[in-house]
């Protein structure tokens, strides 16, 4: 019987519930409920690398493929709770110097965090930066499609889930992935990642782009 262990890839099904109320899924009737018009994708992830909440990252370890799980999650190994230093009083022309026009119940992002505007008053914004699901208990129901073992796979999504993108890649004794040199500096800083993760060294070769038609004219 095969079972899942820490640092597998897995592909996942899941529906989530915050408080007793669907916030997230990726199964197609659940989705729908959502208002998604788009067929739901799998989600790929490495199990015990956080890339999931604490709670259900421990519980995808030990599992079987295609079975079907249930589990609760505490707010601590969730979201965590609110917290009050979070809710915060901002001027409105930090607004409008961006050229957004804040109303309550708007979610934006701000300062590369989400943030939740609560109310609006003369020149002063009032404003929610804690997580829409800290302080609330959890539910998942999931299923573990299969176990990715094939490593062209398994480099592309970890290329995806760290990078958000897949450069050019070949895997020899070693993963060489290429590109411009500024991705060369962003892509070492995850070599110990891909080495604990695919037991291989990762190298970066710079690619220089070859110069378009009109560039060469402008020569």
């Amino acid at each position: 019987m095969e079972v899942t262990q820490k640092n597998d890839f897995i592909a996942l099904r899941f529906t989530g519930y915050a408080n007793g109320e669907l916030f997230d899924s990726n199964r197609d009737e659940d989705a729908k409920k959502l208002g998604s018009t788009e067929e739901p994708k799998e989600a790929i992830v490495v199990i015990g690398q956080g890339m999931v909440v604490r709670g259900l990252d421990k519980a995808l370890e030990g599992k079987e493929i295609g079975k079907e799980y249930e589990v609760e999650i505490d707010i601590q190994e969730g979201f965590g709770e609110r917290k009050r230093e979070l809710v915060k009083t901002i001027p409105l022309k930090v607004f409008s110097e961006k050229n957004v026009h804040p109303r309550p119940g708007m979610m934006l992002a701000l300062d590369d965090m989400l943030v939740k505007i609560i109310a609006v008053s003369g020149a002063r914004v009032i404003t929610d930066f804690n997580n829409p699901l800290a302080g609330k208990n959890l539910k998942y129901k999931f299923s573990i499609s299969r176990v990715i073992t094939d490593e062209q796979e398994k480099v592309k999504s970890l290329c995806t889930l760290l990078f958000k993108f897949v450069p050019e890649f070949s895997i020899d004794e070693k993963i060489i992935l290429r590109g411009p040199k500024p991705l060369g500096m962003y892509i070492q800083a995850f070599s110990s990642k891909f080495k604990e993760l695919l037991g291989k060294e990762l190298l970066f070769e710079e690619k220089i782009e070859s110069p378009t038609v009109s560039e060469k004219n402008a020569a």
